[in-house]
């Protein structure tokens, strides 16, 4: 495959575009163990993560979201190598290099660029908001990404990671600025803290399917924590119920799925 998404669980993937392979929100930890997510709140691991960091290919770039327990834990503190730039926002960026890691913070619509002989991969911090104006100020900032993998100067596949947001308004930007989205990568699951929903459940992720309108939807980070509300069945049932089923590109735990261009996918 020249692209494809493996799903370790949560939010983390192993995506391997072109000659580049990158790991998004490393989340480690086993089942039943708990993680922090901050003001004293923790959540209990459903599941076991597909991968340890001993089993990861060699990578070219770490991609995180945001700095919350289950998008960066203490086995990725303690274990994930140094060496692969940290791709992520200013505000997580201030940590992981106090921690020793060689980060990249960014501000929303900057990039940076990675490449490897006639390919260039292109990382462009978008806008992500983790939960309902005022509420979003008192948890970590977060970003989505938009990943364009350019073959001798022509762009062959864009991806959008969603990061943990809500469809807000913010978001209108990304589909202008970024049309023609092949792949977007949906963080999911409804979850909820203190009653408040800080990620997309199936409405929301639904809502926000019919703004991109990518050309597939792999979707991710649901049914792993107790916090999660909003299982991938309520996501799969918005999307059947709008006609959009054909998108799904549903993955399961440590398998693969191709990511294609719309064009291949027409083809």
């Amino acid at each position: 495959m020249d692209a494809s998404l493996t799903f370790v669980g949560t939010a983390t993937t192993v995506l391997r575009l072109g000659g580049f392979t990158l790991l998004t929100d490393p989340n480690f930890v086993r089942r039943g163990q708990r993680v922090h997510l901050g003001y004293g709140l923790t959540s209990k691991r459903r599941t076991e993560p597909a991968m340890r960091i001993a089993d990861l290919p060699d990578l070219d770039a770490v991609l995180l979201s945001h700095l919350h327990g289950d998008h960066f834990d203490r086995v990725a503190k303690r274990d994930l190598p140094r060496e692969p730039r940290v791709l992520t926002t200013t505000h997580a960026a201030r940590r992981l290099d106090r921690w020793g890691f060689h980060p990249v913070g960014l501000d929303t619509w900057q990039e940076h660029v990675l490449r490897r002989g006639p390919e260039v991969l292109r990382v462009t911090s978008v806008p992500g908001r983790h939960g309902p104006v005022g509420v979003h100020r008192l948890l970590p900032p977060v970003m989505g990404s938009v990943l364009d993998l350019e073959r001798d100067g022509r762009r062959v596949l864009r991806v959008y990671v969603t990061g943990d947001t809500l469809n807000v308004p913010e978001l209108r930007a990304v589909q202008e600025r970024f049309p023609d989205v092949d792949v977007m990568v949906a963080h999911l699951g409804g979850t909820r803290v203190l009653g408040v929903l800080v990620t997309m459940d199936g409405r929301h992720g639904g809502d926000l399917v019919e703004l991109i309108g990518p050309g597939a939807v792999v979707p991710v980070h649901y049914d792993d924590y107790g916090v999660f509300h909003s299982p991938l069945s309520a996501f799969i049932a918005e999307m059947r119920g709008r006609g959009l089923g054909g998108l799904l590109r549903t993955v399961t735990h440590g398998d693969t799925v191709e990511l294609r261009s719309r064009t291949a996918q027409n083809a």
